[in-house]
């Protein structure tokens, strides 16, 4: 009998890099809407995101394309998708230098 190894960080941001926020037709990751990722040994993967609002409509949507995404990883038992507001999501700073020229921030 193997066990399965709980994913690493880069293979949960890689299962993420599909999902776009669908008010802006961007990747969430992209955008730098993950804040962390801690896979744990024994199968718990744990994701810190944020929304481009708190107001944001589609924050459950996306929320739980995250879970499905992880849960669907090799090793995975549980994923646990956090939303949190600290720091404030600023795309300036967090989002990748392409999304940046697609918002014209560059």
């Amino acid at each position: 009998m193997t066990v399965e190894q709980a994913p690493t960080e880069a293979q949960v941001r890689d299962a993420l890099r599909p999902i776009q926020d669908p008010e802006v037709h961007l990747g969430i990751l992209d955008l730098g809407l993950i804040y962390g990722v801690q896979s744990d040994p024994n199968g718990t993967v744990r994701v810190r995101m944020t929304l481009t609002s708190p107001a944001c409509p589609v924050g459950p949507l996306l929320q739980a394309q995250v879970h499905s995404a992880v849960l669907k990883l090799p090793g995975v038992k549980e994923a646990q998708v956090e939303l949190v507001w600290n720091p404030p999501w600023d795309p300036r700073t967090m989002a990748s230098d392409e999304i940046k020229m697609e918002l014209g921030l560059l």
